[in-house]
């Protein structure tokens, strides 16, 4: 199992490859999603993997029900065994050893933390998400808890590359008037949209200054889950958390 995490005064991000749980053909191996058609007993076991992994419990870990909106929640604990999980694409929390995590298979994982704060977020944007605002939605929750953007440490992870995110003309310009920083086009010469490239001009336009984009693209990568590439696949977690208090 590889898991890439990174660590800066307190601050815990890491992102998952494929590789090392259980999980069988078409989800091989690590797949951490629920909702994918893949057995709940695999995804059970590889979620608990990762989470020892990164020295979690895996109890310890709030998931969302992702929807490709701009919802948040703020949260102090897991959701309850009988708790219907909300949907939201933004989970934000002051609890320090509370891990959050967001999944995804193109869409690109953004951590954010205030570690002098002691707030995190995790959030998925995808392209609605990106338009619809879902990074500024998180960055202010995290702002009504405590967090200065201008501390904010933020990371995106391993999510298709705008030279590989082939829409329409429309559905880019759609985009583009919004974000305009997402306005790209593919290797081949095609419209295309750079969600990647979208989400860092937001967090600058939000004041956020330390922020770290992974170099991975999934469509390329065959370590990573990529929906657009497989249709049928897996996802990848990205996991963010403050060292507990001592």
């Amino acid at each position: 199992m590889t898991i890439g995490q990174h660590t800066e005064s307190g601050a815990h991000f890491a992102f998952t490859d494929r590789w090392g749980g259980v999980s069988a053909v078409p989800y091989e191996e690590l797949n951490l999603g629920g909702a994918v058609g893949d057995d709940p007993a695999a995804v059970r076991e590889n979620r608990a993997r990762a989470a020892r992994e990164l020295g979690l419990a895996p109890d310890r870990v709030v998931w969302m029900n992702q929807v490709h909106g701009r919802d948040v929640a703020v949260v102090d604990g897991p959701w309850g065994p009988e708790e219907e999980i909300p949907a939201v694409d933004a989970v934000v929390t002051a609890r320090r050893g509370l891990a959050l995590a967001v999944l995804t298979a193109d869409c690109v994982p953004v951590l954010l933390a205030d570690p002098v704060a002691g707030v995190v977020a995790a959030a998925h944007a995808g392209r609605p998400g990106l338009v619809a605002g879902v990074v500024p939605a998180a960055v202010e929750a995290m702002a009504a808890l405590g967090a200065d953007p201008a501390r904010l440490l933020a990371r995106t992870g391993p999510a298709v590359c705008g030279r590989c995110y082939e829409v329409p003309a429309a559905m880019r310009d759609e985009v583009a008037e919004v974000v305009p920083a997402a306005r790209a086009e593919t290797s081949w010469g095609t419209p295309a949209v750079d969600v990647v490239a979208g989400v860092h001009a937001q967090l600058v336009e939000l004041g956020v200054v330390n922020a770290h984009r992974s170099p991975v693209c999934t469509l390329e990568s065959r370590d990573h889950f990529s929906y657009r590439r497989d249709r049928v696949t897996g996802r990848l977690a990205g996991y963010v958390f403050l060292e507990a208090d001592r």
